[in-house]
């Protein structure tokens, strides 16, 4: 019996032995392929995303700081005019430019003169402009009008987008869904079908224009899988110009003009560095 258990033994101690020697990188392929999974997990990114589809640095939007600004559904430098008639949820202001720069809204003047009421822009939200002599409004608008600058240039200098985040499409934007992420284009945009952004509540699109926007007349921006508008941001150098009956959503921070054609609607806010002229327009702030 003895003799019995010692030869059991001196097999099991060989048969050990032969097992670890066969785990080295020299073996066979099943044993050369698990270090083959590290490179694909490290291309996952903290938040679990694959970082390939999401373009590498230029996907890491951060939403952009409006500071006081977000205290306006609208804010322009030169004009803010509707023709009636439009609505919006939200204040409106106008700095530099004096009261007589917002037409169509029938203003109604307060007491002190620190704002407007109208019967387009839904309460509790009110109408400023530059020249309201009462309470800080002055003050205020300027101080909006410096942050909305300030807004403006913190989007320009956000990293460009880089691969598919950089000149998509040659500036026509055609049936795409887009990622959440920076997207940058030395040109012109033009929107001419529906457009989809999908993510999360937390994810942010910022798009840099270098040129003007502009997007057909009855299409839509569509958020899915969350989105919210107030993390979508349209930098745009020119002027915007959003068709007849459109769905529009996000920020729009405008170097220069913004119009929206007949009915259109849009949820979010217009931020202009001159005017911003609606007709029939629904605006409501995200």
């Amino acid at each position: 019996m003895r003799k019995k258990f010692e030869n059991r033994m001196w097999l099991a101690g060989l048969f050990m032995v032969v097992s670890i020697s066969g785990c080295g990188g020299g073996g066979d392929g099943s044993a050369a392929a698990l270090p083959a999974a590290v490179p694909a997990a490290s291309a996952v990114d903290a938040g679990g995303s694959n970082a390939a589809t999401k373009g590498a640095v230029s996907t890491e939007a951060a939403a952009v700081n409006l500071g006081s600004a977000a205290n306006y559904a609208i804010l322009a430098k030169t004009a803010v005019n509707t023709t009636p008639i439009s609505t919006v949820t939200g204040n409106v202001g106008v700095s530099p430019a004096a009261r007589g720069y917002s037409t169509g809204w029938s203003l109604i003047s307060e007491p002190t003169d620190t704002y407007f009421t109208s019967a387009q822009v839904v309460a509790p939200g009110k109408m400023y402009a530059a020249d309201n002599v009462g309470g800080t409004t002055t003050a205020d608008l300027t101080k909006a009008v410096g942050d909305m600058e300030i807004a403006y240039s913190a989007a320009v200098a956000k990293p460009a987008g880089v691969g598919p985040f950089l000149n998509l499409g040659a500036g026509t934007l055609t049936s795409q869904t887009l990622a959440p992420g920076v997207y940058t284009w030395a040109s012109a945009v033009t929107i001419p079908t529906d457009l989809t952004l999908n993510g999360s509540a937390n994810d942010v699109w910022v798009f840099q224009v270098t040129g003007t926007l502009d997007m057909a007349v009855a299409k839509k921006v569509i958020l899915t899988g969350g989105a919210l508008p107030k993390n979508v941001f349209w930098q745009v150098s020119g002027a915007v110009t959003i068709g007849a009956d459109t769905q529009f959503k996000g920020i729009v921070l405008a170097k220069t003009s913004i119009t929206f054609g007949k009915n259109a609607t849009l949820d979010g806010r217009l931020l202009a560095q001159s005017a911003v002229t609606l007709d029939a327009t629904r605006v409501t702030v995200p």
